[in-house]
């Protein structure tokens, strides 16, 4: 484990910034490449549910997620987990996919403190995002949400689980369900860790209908779980338009960094939403001008961006499907 900034340790002032010197900032990207790595090496190996959390500001560490589909062997880790801690408690935001992975995720808070983890934050309702919750209601944590994730979450409960059961085989998903946020943010939250207040905003629809972002003031974080994507490819649950309109919103945000729910542990801000933000974009624009030729669904699938250009990973598994979620949208504007 790469735990440089665990509390009550020594610790290099304003990581990823300030006024690290040269040397020291290429001993701390060292070592964020080198858990990388060691995370790589864990995650392939077989069943193995260790985590490793990559530190990316001070007490604010990132378990980053595979590039990948649910599978046996990754057990559900492909989003980006992310561990905040306070002079008194801990906070998760995002669990993982399974609860293998909520398992592995409360020995890998263990190694870089003592604090209990007071609040579990689910940044949405998708399940690579909140299927890690059941462990953490071992202990006293809060469990924190949107205003509508538990609707969105029961809607869904039977697809959710049946499809997670047969991509991730019954011993990855030993012990996987669905746990409800216990405190809902219908506008705007702070959380007190002890000496660390987090923001939690209730954003309205883009990526779904219950997306929730996490403000660390302490370090200046902007933590965006699938409002920002990096990599892989953005997916759509919610609205296009809206999603464009909110990072216009995001953007005015000012934040030192930023961490996506799929993607590198931790991105510059606000360039890290020119991708997604180009992605959205060119999906808007195509399925308009089929529409407005008087093209069908399947014209508009076949045509709109059909070659990846940009090279997005898994663009085969959700590019059509984005199409086809802006098309219903768009053709009653």
């Amino acid at each position: 484990m790469v735990e440089p900034f665990a509390q009550g340790r020594t610790k290099p002032r304003n990581p990823l910034g300030g006024r690290m010197t040269p040397p020291s900032r290429r001993a701390f990207l060292t070592g964020c490449s080198a858990a990388m790595t060691m995370w790589n090496t864990a995650t392939r190996a077989a069943g193995s549910p260790s985590l490793t959390l990559v530190p990316v500001a001070e007490g604010l560490f990132v378990s980053p997620g595979r590039h990948e589909l649910f599978t046996p062997q990754n057990r559900g880790h492909i989003s980006n987990i992310t561990v905040i801690i306070g002079d008194e408690s801990v906070a998760v935001v995002d669990t993982g996919g399974s609860a293998a992975i909520g398992r592995g995720l409360i020995e890998a808070v263990k190694a870089v403190t003592d604090r209990p983890i007071g609040y579990v934050i689910n940044t949405h309702m998708h399940p690579d995002h909140v299927f890690g919750n059941a462990p953490l209601t071992d202990g006293k944590a809060e469990f924190v949400g949107h205003a509508k994730l538990p609707r969105a979450l029961a809607a869904r409960a039977e697809r959710y689980l049946t499809a997670n059961r047969d991509s991730l085989g019954p011993v990855a998903f030993e012990g996987t369900r669905i746990i409800p946020p216990t405190r809902l943010v219908a506008d705007t939250l702070q959380i007190d860790l002890g000496g660390r207040t987090l923001r939690l905003d209730a954003r309205k629809t883009a990526h779904t209908d219950n997306d929730l972002t996490v403000w660390d003031e302490k370090t200046k974080t902007l933590i965006l779980g699938d409002l920002l994507f990096a990599g892989h490819v953005p997916t759509l649950d919610g609205s296009i338009k809206g999603w464009l309109a909110l990072l216009d919103v995001l953007e005015r945000e000012p934040a030192a960094r930023a961490i996506p729910g799929h993607g590198p542990p931790v991105m510059a801000w606000p360039e890290a939403l020119a991708a997604e933000r180009s992605y959205l974009i060119a999906v808007a624009e195509g399925v308009r001008q089929t529409i407005k030729s008087g093209g069908t669904l399947s014209d508009a699938v076949a045509t709109v961006a059909p070659a990846n250009p940009d090279g997005w990973l898994l663009f085969d598994d959700f590019h059509a499907r984005n199409v086809s979620a802006a098309f219903a949208e768009l053709e009653w504007e």
